[in-house]
């Protein structure tokens, strides 16, 4: 479904895995000018759908629904959403799947210290897999699902801003993430290039203790002969096919930049593409998954 304007938009439903971030993808949407509801039984929605289309109900609302909802058994979600689903409209109702990996599930709930909702007397692991059952029939629906594993709150928000905000002020966000090899490849990725091929700064003394934000690393990496070519065709790969993913609905992409240990080259070149990418008219976001990881971890123990 293509993203209409907020004003016009009848509802937007947002559901998902606890622990993966409805409760802020809400408070988002309340930012963005919706009238937001959290938890509404699902047996008033369809009175609450057609209110709205009588007119009696003005701007655009959002509606949080997940394992917590009164009524929210497999019988009732696809009893009470699946006729209002197959008769929207294209600017109806628009349906966001939060979604995030098992292992960081578990941690955040250990991290917070609250009890899954499903689980009950039972391990977090039982009530994650027990949601996951329940929420099948809603993830295959959904118009727009976002991992949020390895999403900050500004990227989320970035990423709803980018599908929900209205018209006017739309434009996709385009996620420019460098990362290190060693520690896996992020798996939200769309685009991935290789760096390690690259001039390493990690070999120089002067420049090892420094990141590839900083200009002495940048230089070195771009004064690589290698790196003209291959800079010049990732842009002019990548130019053309923004406007190809916003015509597709996409709301947003993830390209993924990696070196060995995700603190020099790709940082570098992440930077330098976030900076080619500005004018492209898409929300251009620079990550560092790893570098900012480690100076995350050497702030914690110098606190300590």
């Amino acid at each position: 479904m293509g993203a209409g304007r907020a004003s016009e938009r009848t509802l937007v439903l947002v559901t998902g895995m606890s622990g993966a971030g409805k409760s802020t993808a809400l408070k988002i949407l309340e930012d963005l000018g919706y009238e937001a509801i959290d938890n509404l039984p699902l047996s008033l929605l369809s009175d609450l759908v057609r209110e709205r289309d009588d007119g009696s109900r003005a701007g655009a609302l959002a509606l949080g629904i997940d394992s917590r909802t009164r009524g929210f058994d497999p019988g009732d979600i696809e009893r009470y959403l699946g006729p209002l689903l197959e008769a929207r409209g294209p600017d109806d109702i628009e349906l966001l799947f939060l979604d995030c990996e098992t292992d960081i599930l578990r941690r955040r709930f250990s991290e917070t210290r609250r009890p899954h909702p499903l689980a009950h007397d039972r391990p977090v692991d039982e009530g994650i897999r027990s949601e996951r059952a329940l929420l099948g029939w809603l993830r295959e629906q959904a118009d727009l699902t976002i991992d949020t594993s390895r999403l900050s709150v500004r990227d989320l928000r970035g990423i709803v801003a980018a599908r929900f905000q209205p018209e006017a002020e739309h434009s996709p966000a385009v996620f420019v993430l460098s990362f290190a090899y060693s520690r896996g490849v992020p798996p939200e990725a769309d685009f991935v290039f290789d760096v390690r091929f690259l001039a390493n700064p990690h070999h120089v003394p002067a420049l090892r203790p420094l990141t590839g934000r900083e200009s002495a690393v940048a230089d070195h990496v771009r004064d690589d002969p290698a790196y003209g070519p291959f800079f010049e065709g990732m842009v002019s790969m990548l130019t053309p096919l923004l406007p190809a993913f916003e015509r597709d609905g996409r709301s947003y992409l993830t390209i993924a930049l990696g070196c060995t240990g995700g603190r020099h080259r790709s940082v570098a070149t992440a930077e330098h593409l976030a900076e080619a990418l500005g004018g492209s008219g898409w929300q251009v976001t620079v990550r560092h998954r790893d570098l900012e990881a480690d100076e995350g971890r050497q702030e914690r123990q110098a606190a300590g």
